[in-house]
């Protein structure tokens, strides 16, 4: 018995210190069971571990891997009592953070239901006061006579005019300095003819005007454009001719080699009617030889385009019927009394609905109209538009919102002003010049009246860009920047809108 009793402990022991010998595996299985298969195993894969992790010695020691069992349990513990770092709030620029979807979304429902709460108080005070055959009659009076429509179809002629003089340019039939006063009298006719009929004609309405100049701008635009391209083309040919000899090699220039497309055309290639009708059509003012071209029309892209351009329009003038026309009239009185209060209280109420219908005309034009017309015509710059809404100068918001004019101005009109010797501030300053004259020609001749308020906005631009960009920076100069659009384009609104009122339906209630 006492043998026994002192043999136990001495077996069990040399059990536990040699259970990782491999001669007495079967004992062990056999003594311990299940508990000494699973010590196995787990000294197994911790062997296995070390042996991956270093090639030198195949074997540690019991006390480096309790050491190291030993680490990781006091890294997790550790772990558990610390909770944090140094990072910033998200709200916090320095954060770096960026993504305020939700933030958006929540802005959006606020104002849909603002606005919601807004229409239907409009609904019960007025109620409904969309007519869709009143649009009709903002076009024309007298449906016997479409003097707007006229306007646009005489416009060929000077389509045709500038067409006869490249192509005498072209053959040196005219001079340069013939040809440069022809275009010139075509361009000022351009301008001045359709000013002359539609103040000459009492049967040619506001929004007719505005259209038939909205269209005789635009074809100045391409036809200056077009006229300035022809004239660069010739330079470069006479430049070529001057620079090869008279032999065969100067006609060789004009075969094209070997891998080059075909389908390239070069001046005076270019003097076409289907050429600079493309052109006339296409949505851009700056007039190239070799357009870039979309491979096929999507005919989805193209339809649904089309919706978007029906149903927009659609909405817009619904709600200059329903929501800014009584805001309109209701403002008539506090103007006439110069009762300022509720002059700040029609304003502000006025550029809610203003603004939104200035956003919703933004995507009809630029995306959903423009996109519908390049589609039709293969035309492949898409780029009407940048991301002026993250603009933080006034400057940066003039140069992103409307690509086609910008593009125009910098080529066709600052570049030059810089290559004659004039400096930068003055060259973007007659920049603004001449869009404050478009934006009042655009007004002020459809309505007959010449009170220069778009002029004088347009020029205010200039001292509020230099204010902007000397005072402000990142989102708060992207406030101002939204600001100034929510609240300026009613003022002008309202002024002509005043000026109208006072000289048209003062004078009938008068008589």
């Amino acid at each position: 018995m006492n043998e026994r009793v002192e043999k136990g402990p001495v077996t069990r022991k040399r059990r536990s210190s040699i259970s990782g010998a491999a001669s007495a595996g079967a004992t062990l299985k056999q003594a311990n069971g299940q508990f000494a298969a699973s010590k196995n195993n787990k000294l197994s894969n911790v062997k296995q571990d070390c042996h991956s992790s270093s090639k030198e010695s195949v074997h540690e020691s019991p006390h480096v891997t309790a050491a190291k069992d030993r680490g990781k349990n006091e890294i997790r513990f550790f772990g558990k009592l610390s909770c944090h770092k140094l990072q910033e709030s998200l709200l916090s620029s320095a954060s770096g953070y960026s993504n305020y979807r939700g933030i958006l979304n929540w802005c959006v429902v606020m104002l849909v239901l603002s606005n919601a709460r807004l229409f239907l108080e409009n609904l019960l005070n007025y109620g409904i006061l969309v007519d869709p055959i009143q649009v009709i009659s903002l076009f024309l009076e007298d449906p016997y006579s479409w003097p707007a429509a006229c306007l646009v179809i005489v416009s060929n002629v000077f389509i045709l005019a500038a067409l006869y003089t490249e192509r005498r340019l072209s053959v040196g039939t005219f001079s340069e300095q013939f040809g440069t006063n022809i275009h010139c009298v075509n361009l000022t006719t351009i301008l001045c003819f359709p000013v002359i009929t539609i103040l000459l004609l009492d049967s040619v309405t506001p929004v007719g005007g505005a259209f038939a100049l909205g269209v005789y701008t635009v074809l100045f635009l391409k036809l200056f454009s077009y006229r300035d391209v022809n004239k660069w083309c010739r330079g470069i040919q006479h430049a070529k001719a001057r620079t090869l000899s008279r032999s065969i090699s100067c006609p060789a220039v004009q075969k094209a080699t070997r891998g080059e497309r075909q389908d390239k055309v070069s001046y005076p290639g270019n003097l076409t009617l289907r050429d600079l009708y493309y052109f006339v059509f296409a949505p851009t003012l700056c007039y190239e030889l070799n357009f870039p071209r979309s491979p096929r029309i999507r005919k989805r892209f193209l339809l649904r385009r089309l919706f978007e351009m029906i149903f927009f329009i659609q909405l817009m003038v619904g709600l200059i019927q329903q929501w800014m026309v009584p805001s309109i009239q209701n403002s008539m009185k506090p103007f006439q009394d110069m009762d300022f209060s509720r002059m700040i209280e029609r304003l502000l109420k006025l550029a809610v609905p203003n603004h939104l219908i200035w956003l919703i005309f933004f995507y009809w034009f630029f995306h959903s109209s423009m996109n519908f017309v390049a589609e039709l015509m293969r035309f492949g710059d898409r780029e009407f538009y940048r991301d002026w809404w993250n603009s933080e100068t006034v400057t940066y918001f003039w140069q992103n919102w409307n690509i086609p004019v910008h593009k125009w101005c910098l080529r066709h009109f600052y570049k030059p002003m810089l290559k004659r010797g004039v400096s930068k501030r003055m060259g973007q300053a007659g920049v603004f010049l001449a869009s404050a004259f478009f934006h009042e020609y655009l007004v002020s001749v459809p309505l007959k009246m010449f009170r220069l308020w778009a002029f004088m906005g347009m020029m205010a631009q200039l001292p509020l860009a230099w204010f902007v960009g000397r005072f402000l920076r990142g989102n708060y100069g992207n406030a101002a920047v939204w600001i100034s659009l929510i609240i300026g384009q009613p003022v002008a609104v309202l002024m002509y809108v005043h000026d109208y009122y006072i000289l048209h339906f003062d004078e009938t209630k008068a008589a």
